[in-house]
């Protein structure tokens, strides 16, 4: 089998594509950015490449903070169109119908509907090329209380949550392994490699008409959140604080 060389390029895959938010609860805007990832465990540090013509570059500037906001399947709309109006001619909580909360420690407002939210404060900013990037400690983490189990332990296999692959958003598929399993135990390891049941979704895509129903599955995303349907149900718990 052979292989083919290409121009260098960005082709990184997969990326996590992050609704990040910033300013403040009265001035905010959402921008969804690919260029994301951890820095460091210890601290915990992250960090977002911005375009510097973007409208958020200037309030990342300003007030030096963020929220990143993982995103899951039914937020695939709301990612994609906040990737690509500007901030500065929409509201885009208000279009997309998404809730806006108080963050625990930044001013940042996080989005009701995303399963985990990474509250960041930034501590340097480095210009490369096309993009600036915003290196930031993580300073604090928010949960729907869905995820977590008995324990209190964080599940995010139950999120849904979605990759961004070479301009083209999926679903995160099957559980392979675990971190760890290879040097585990022989008994240990096939029990690790024992394969989750495909959720519905991806069942339905196993069939012939799988590539339609997958399409159909984001309509209902559409008319809840979009349309402004009065059975919108908040991501977020009694107790949380909410936006004014």
């Amino acid at each position: 089998m052979g292989r083919q060389n290409f121009k260098p390029g960005t082709l990184h895959a997969p990326l996590p594509a992050v609704m990040a938010t910033v300013g403040d609860m009265e001035n905010s805007n959402i921008i969804t950015v690919a260029w994301t990832g951890i820095l460091s465990s210890d601290p915990p540090r992250t960090y977002i490449s911005v375009r510097p013509s973007r409208h958020s570059h200037k309030m990342l500037t300003d007030t030096a903070e963020f929220v990143i906001n993982l995103t899951t399947e039914r937020l695939a709309y709301a990612t994609d169109y906040a990737g690509i109006y500007t901030g500065a001619k929409v509201d885009k909580f208000e279009k997309l119908g998404l809730g806006k909360i108080e963050s625990s420690v930044v001013k940042a407002p996080t989005i009701a509907e995303s399963p985990l939210a990474l509250e960041c404060k930034v501590f340097d900013v480095l210009h490369f090329g096309t993009h600036d990037v915003f290196m930031a400690d993580i300073v604090n983490v928010s949960c729907d209380d869905s995820l977590l189990d008995a324990n209190g332990k964080i599940c995010l296999e139950r999120a849904g949550l979605m990759a961004y692959s070479h301009g083209e958003y999926f679903a995160l598929g099957e559980k392979i392994g675990k971190f760890g399993f290879s040097a585990a135990k022989e008994t240990k390891r096939a029990a690790s490699l024992v394969k989750s049941p495909k959720p519905t979704s991806a069942k339905k895509a196993d069939d012939k008409n799988g590539e339609k129903e997958r399409e159909n599955a984001h309509v209902p995303f559409y008319e809840k959140y979009v349309k402004g349907s009065k059975g919108r149900t908040p991501c977020r718990k009694k107790g949380t604080k909410k936006g004014k």
